[in-house]
């Protein structure tokens, strides 16, 4: 759920070297393309990144077809569980608080456009076990500056407040009112059928891999049918390393990461719902919570990295030693949950970069190839800011941050 905010450690890419692909694409060097209107696009993945880009894309006036060989929201992807969490909160990186904050505003207006309800403002509270906590420290300061103010909790406050909680080893803890969650499933499959409705291409099929030795001139699709565009985005999510591995190999790993809907007892059940959206700041495991979840249960989430996982074939039974670990920690903080049966599970594939930071950015050799990715466990409430931010840069509109780029 965090990236780190040091310098990466990563492999350079070379990307240096780029020359015109067609008259609807110029670049620069060391730059993303910039397209003119009613130029191309194919973009491979229906998922939070693709499906927000492809909608954004087609708004500027492009020519999108969104490609995906099971839809957006799907149960492999890692926008295929129910719910996901929404906050600001990011240390000393002020590219996310900002980016975070415009995807807010954009997730608050399309529920207009998805008649639906996908963002609920339950707030997030941070479990804090030392005085200093960087990851949350650091953040108050954007948090002032968008008059997003957090409010301190004492260990006495946070008692009385929730009495469900075991709060002996805190410090103290800190409240957002301006996150929750977000329902994410839900929201990834209305985001799809909004760019079909307003005049997007969506076909539901599988793309090949394509050997990229120079820019390419089409995608061939598991039916047969080629397809032919000025530019090429792969929004793959954890399958982007598997696609392009001598480029991504090495920068994009897919690990298992288990998610666990436990019941809760009839008397308390309201109790437990009106708690908000919860990290636990120990620097090791940090789990996470989502006490109010569409009547599947309290969930709880493991955030430390899994072990690597294949998203399309993988094993997505419970990890038994990942598990009890996760019901030691819930009955530790929520003693009312220490016996609470296990309703449901879910697998939620992580595609982390090496810093956990996104990566938006041109194949090293194929200047109409570009990667959109990286999400880390953190990417999917930046869907709507992100996609809207892609389509800027392509229309010339914005700068990439260097923050998302290969060599950074």
């Amino acid at each position: 759920m965090t990236p780190q905010t040091g310098k990466s450690n990563m492999r350079e890419a070379n990307i240096n070297t780029f020359a015109p692909i067609s008259h609807a694409i110029t670049t620069t060097h060391q730059e993303l393309p910039r397209l003119t209107k009613g130029a191309s696009i194919i973009v491979a993945g229906a998922g939070a990144f693709g499906g927000w880009a492809s909608l954004f894309l087609l708004r500027q006036g492009f020519k999108v077809t969104l490609v995906d060989p099971w839809g957006g929201g799907n149960s492999r992807s890692s926008s295929g569980d129910d719910s996901r969490v929404i906050r600001s909160t990011y240390g000393a990186n002020k590219t996310y608080f900002d980016l975070n904050v415009r995807a807010l505003q954009l997730w608050k207006e399309y529920e207009t456009s998805f008649n639906s309800k996908v963002f609920h403002n339950t707030g997030v509270l941070w479990f804090c076990y030392e005085s200093s906590t960087p990851l949350v420290d650091d953040s108050l300061a954007f948090a002032d500056e968008h008059q997003m103010h957090y409010t301190y909790l004492s260990v006495d406050a946070l008692a009385e407040q929730y009495p469900l909680l075991n709060t002996n080893d805190l410090h103290h803890a800190y409240f957002d009112p301006f996150g929750g969650f977000l329902k994410a499933r839900e929201a990834t499959m209305a985001v799809q059928s909004l760019f079909e409705k307003e005049g997007g291409t969506y076909k539901q099929q599988n793309v090949i891999p394509p050997g990229v030795h120079g820019p390419i001139d089409a995608v061939m699709l598991d039916n047969g049918e080629e397809l032919r565009a000025d530019l090429y985005l792969f929004a793959c999510g954890s399958w982007l390393g598997k696609l392009f591995p001598d480029v991504l190999g090495e920068v994009i790993t897919c690990t298992k990461q288990e998610v666990y809907y436990f019941g809760t007892p009839a008397d308390s059940a309201l109790t437990f719902d009106q708690i908000p959206v919860w990290v636990d700041v120990d620097g090791s495991d940090f789990y996470y919570g989502i006490p109010q979840n569409a009547g599947r249960g309290f969930k709880l989430g493991v955030d430390i990295r899994g072990e690597l996982f294949d998203p399309t074939s993988g094993d997505r039974t419970i990890t038994p030693d990942v598990f009890a670990k996760a019901r030691s920690f819930l009955a530790h903080r929520f003693p009312g949950l220490a016996n609470a049966p296990l309703l449901e599970h879910r697998t939620c594939p992580y595609e982390s970069s090496i810093d956990g930071n996104f990566i938006f950015d041109v194949h090293p050799t194929a200047a109409n190839v570009l990667f959109l990715g990286g999400g880390s466990g953190h990417g999917f409430k930046h869907g709507p800011a992100l996609g809207e931010l892609v389509a800027q840069i392509l229309a010339g509109e914005k700068k990439c941050p260097d923050l998302f780029r290969l060599k950074r």
